[in-house]
């Protein structure tokens, strides 16, 4: 399978997202299951965040990796706005490490820009990468202004990625960002690739374009949704999944090859942007 390069690391273009789990005791397990079947797959990269359950999808990581080998993973939390100063960050960066049971994150981001100013933010960053809690830092929900405002910053260059909503239904990067994150070697670490299914805002499986590209492919509609967001090779989608099956056909994805007359389809219907937009999130 191809691979994507992100904080000197080569892992997959599909990675496991979490938003959503971890809350409920009656799927804690199949939850489990999920993730460590992703891991058998050759999955490495494995997105949560403080915010998600208020701590409870760091937990159900933390109980999934632990029988694999700590150095075989890639591990991404988040921190919140509220508690990205110089005096919380370090606080909420030891109680994920507790929670996810490591000594380390691979890789840790700001969730969203709120207050704290992004300096701080950054300087506090810093000191924990040197401190060898965290390999590496970025950004998450930060459009070209502010990531630029980041890079820029003392310490700023060691920013190594970008994390933003994109999908076929929410291309907006692509006119601007995208290109700018390309420029300083900075991969897109996209979170819902699937514009979350058929219970968010479209339906993507009734799309009869995609549909027929599925059935090209013999393969399903989100599928090819994945295969089109990490198109680039610069892209790590992170759908989130608690069926093990569902995280199976995931991670075929990362081998299907669209053709050029394939995304010429799907642009008919989901247009490349022809001017700014604003950062779609959530």
């Amino acid at each position: 399978m191809k691979k994507v390069r992100i904080a000197g690391r080569e892992v997959l273009p599909i990675g496991l997202g979490t938003m959503n789990m971890g809350d409920k005791a009656d799927t804690f397990n199949q939850e489990v299951q999920a993730i460590r079947t992703g891991i058998d797959q050759g999955v490495q990269l494995i997105d949560t965040a403080e915010m998600y359950g208020s701590g409870n999808a760091e937990k159900l990581v933390g109980s999934a990796i632990k029988p694999y080998a700590r150095e075989d993973l890639f591990l991404i939390s988040k921190v919140l706005p509220s508690n990205a100063s110089k005096k919380d960050l370090p606080v909420s960066l030891d109680n994920s490490l507790k929670r996810l049971e490591t000594d380390y994150i691979d890789l840790y981001l700001l969730h969203w820009k709120e207050e704290v100013p992004l300096k701080e933010t950054v300087e506090a960053l810093e000191e924990a990468r040197n401190q060898g809690k965290i390999k590496a830092w970025g950004v998450s929900n930060l459009d070209v202004d502010d990531l630029e405002h980041v890079i820029h910053l003392p310490g700023g260059d060691n920013c190594k990625a970008n994390q933003v909503r994109y999908n076929v239904a929410n291309r907006g990067i692509e006119f601007d960002l995208v290109p700018m994150m390309a420029q300083h070697n900075m991969p897109v670490i996209a979170y819902s690739p699937i514009d979350r299914g058929d219970s968010f805002r479209a339906n993507l499986t009734k799309q009869q374009v995609l549909k027929d590209l599925a059935e090209k492919h013999e393969a399903d509609v989100f599928q090819i949704l994945l295969a089109w967001s990490i198109r680039n090779g610069r892209t790590i989608a992170i759908p989130q999944s608690s069926n093990p099956d569902h995280v199976v056909n995931n991670i075929k994805a990362a081998e299907m090859e669209l053709t050029e007359q394939d995304l010429k389809q799907i642009d008919t219907v989901y247009p490349e942007p022809a001017s700014k937009q604003r950062l779609a999130l959530w």
